[in-house]
């Protein structure tokens, strides 16, 4: 819900707490682990391959910038850094129970550090940039999981678990990086913030959609699928039905509003009926 006279930062009471859980991952070791659909699951599975070096990108572009923050904004980013840590190492878990002998794993991954290292190269506003438009893409998706369970109909408890913890956290911390921005920026006028984000959002988007859809189109054709057939899959899985990125639309779209925050859709209902569920008691349940 999108409200008239929303925060233009992270609200003050909410606090971003990194969970420090292990997963159980072995159900993921499956072809098809999300309720049978090969479709699905290589979607799914593209997204994992590109968090680990994704999320030390994003913990970089926000380290880069510790020395000019204070008070509650430097506390979230603390918490933001340690969050992606954590995100990280259970998705390395996670892409290592994947059969690399059957799977193109070692060439999707290496692609995804080279485009990484392309970005890095470009320095830490560059990395800044793309890491809030990217956190934008994360943040749209933990809203269709954490909403819509339908996403995730059939998966096994403990990788159901996984993804949901990490909406949960991807939610918590969705405007960190984009506060970390307006701050190091604030000697910029709007226009300037407005024209860079915008414009960063919109290659994003292009690499963010096409890259995935290539991956997970990879992982089927391994599985025996023609390169047309499955491009046409999994194209379809994101844009139509269920339509993965299409479910988040309004969510997406904002961001090319001047003036927009994160937290102008204020889901913190949402996010506080999730962290009962992740409490250290809680998610005592779901470590291994």
């Amino acid at each position: 819900m999108t409200t008239p006279h929303a925060a233009k930062t992270t609200p003050d009471d909410l606090t971003i707490t990194p969970r420090d859980i292990h997963f159980a991952t072995q159900a993921a070791h499956n072809k098809a682990w999300l309720g049978g659909d090969p479709v699905a699951t290589a979607v799914f599975n593209a997204m994992s391959l590109t968090f680990p070096d994704g999320e030390r990108l994003f913990m970089d572009a926000v380290r880069h910038y510790r020395g000019e923050l204070s008070g509650k904004l430097l506390e979230d980013a603390r918490a933001f850094i340690k969050q992606e840590a954590i995100h990280s190492r259970e998705h390395v878990a996670l892409n290592g129970g994947l059969d690399r002998d059957h799977y193109p794993i070692d060439a999707i991954e290496a692609e995804i550090r080279d485009r990484i290292r392309i970005t890095r190269e470009r320095g830490p506003i560059a990395m800044l940039s793309v890491t809030i438009a990217l956190e934008h893409f994360t943040a749209m998706m933990a809203d269709v999981t954490l909403e819509d369970g339908s996403v995730f109909e059939g998966t096994h408890e403990d990788i159901l678990r996984l993804w949901q913890w990490h909406a949960l956290e991807e939610s918590e911390h969705k405007a960190v990086a984009f506060d970390v921005f307006q701050q190091v920026t604030q000697d910029w006028t709007p226009r300037q913030r407005y024209f860079l984000r915008t414009r960063v959002m919109a290659l994003v988007t292009l690499l963010f959609t096409s890259n995935i859809s290539r991956y997970a189109s990879k992982l089927l054709i391994a599985d025996g699928v023609s390169p047309w057939t499955a491009r046409a899959r999994v194209l379809w899985y994101l844009l139509f039905k269920p339509g993965l990125f299409r479910k988040g639309w309004r969510t997406y779209w904002a961001w090319y509003r001047p003036g927009f925050h994160p937290w102008d859709h204020d889901n913190r209902a949402t996010i506080a009926a999730w962290q009962d569920r992740f409490s250290p008691e809680g998610a005592e349940a779901g470590t291994a």
